[in-house]
């Protein structure tokens, strides 16, 4: 805009000048008299304030409608800003107020899962609980895997004992229908394992020596128990299972070699977890099948024994039969060859009659 003032300026400056270098060329000249210079200057004068004026005007008017097209797009641009501004502090309110949201649900369900984590615990550190925690996924497994009539659920395996373990697999026995139990009981010593677990975060050696070993000899407790209260051969298994419900658990007796043989030798004991219980279960489930097959298979040979028994009394009986034709048949050879000629050297003297006549007298 005082760019577009000073070309003005200029214009009518040099218009003035112009006007100026005329008059006085023709003053030069003698063109004009001396009494009319006064007068001609005092038009040029008048012409020049008077060019002055409507040039201030002019640009007063220029300037008044530039700052009223200023103000209109001052006006327009404030408007769009406001209106971008609101669209988008609305659209940042919605997404901070979603992200909230977001986050109260999340919190929510944190404070849902450090209650249920709680309860859990309170749950686990119950000893009945815990114990219910490892009988329900024994059960679920057993389920899984095995039959219905192929395990028992609290069974007595010692005669004369109140004693009975969670579960005791139903094995085929020497007699045909005798039933051998493989006791299964689950156990959870969450108090050592959990001590365990706290002395590995804290990376304390002697602490990590302490767990484990109070963690061994609760296992040792526990097969003693299993192996004085539910095996009895014959009548069982002269070994039992002790079903851990973690992988973890498991995996950390299973690494020590010492305790594992140990349970095992001196208790009849095998530690299983999972994992280990379903392939074992799958393994002695094709034992099953195998003598499923076996006994089919007995079963087949007796019938073939009692039809190997059938068919030699039928080969008896057809014999017979085949006789008592052969007789039939001889005696129908003789009866239609000596018998015959018999009556027909008897039948020789009587006089023969036409056929016609025979048949009339025979009602033919």
């Amino acid at each position: 805009m005082a760019e577009v003032f000073a070309i003005l300026a200029f214009l009518a400056a040099a218009g003035a000048l112009g006007v100026s270098l005329l008059v006085l060329q023709a003053a030069r000249r003698g063109d004009a008299s001396p009494d009319h210079t006064p007068v001609l200057m005092k038009y040029i004068g008048d012409e020049f304030a008077r060019s002055r004026q409507e040039l201030a005007g002019q640009l007063e008017q220029l300037r008044a409608g530039n700052e009223l097209k200023l103000e209109q797009i001052r006006m327009t641009v404030d408007e769009k800003l406001a209106q971008t501004l609101e669209r988008r502090l609305a659209e940042s309110f919605k997404s901070v107020s979603e992200h909230l949201n977001t986050v109260q649900q999340g919190l929510g369900e944190m404070k849902t899962l450090a209650a249920d984590v709680g309860g859990l615990k309170r749950a686990l550190t119950n000893v009945k609980i815990r114990g219910t925690f490892g009988e329900v996924q024994l059960e679920r497994i057993l389920g899984q895997m095995l039959h219905p009539g192929q395990y028992e659920k609290n069974a007595a395996t010692r005669l004369g004992s109140q004693e009975r373990v969670e579960f005791a697999l139903r094995l085929p026995g020497q007699e045909e229908g005798e039933t051998v139990y493989l006791p299964i009981d689950s156990k959870f010593p969450t108090e050592d394992y959990e001590r365990l677990l706290l002395a590995f975060e804290a990376g304390d050696k002697e602490a990590v020596e302490a767990a484990r070993r109070s963690l061994a000899g609760q296992l040792r407790l526990f097969a003693k128990n299993i192996h004085q209260k539910y095996i009895e051969p014959p009548r069982t298994t002269d070994f039992a299972i002790l079903f851990l419900p973690t992988e973890g658990l498991y995996a950390e007796v299973a690494q020590n070699t010492e305790l594992f043989e140990a349970l095992q030798r001196d208790f009849k004991v095998t530690v299983t977890g999972p994992t280990t219980l379903s392939a074992f279960l799958n393994a002695l489930q094709m034992g099953f099948k195998t003598l499923a097959i076996e006994k089919r298979s007995v079963e087949v040979w007796r019938v073939l024994g009692a039809v190997k028994t059938e068919f030699e009394t039928f080969a008896r009986a057809l014999e017979g039969v085949q006789q008592k034709l052969r007789t039939a048949d001889s005696e129908l050879d003789k009866l239609v060859g000596t018998r015959t000629n018999v009556m027909t050297r008897k039948l020789r003297e009587v006089e023969r009659l036409p056929e016609e006549a025979a048949g009339l007298m025979l009602g033919g």
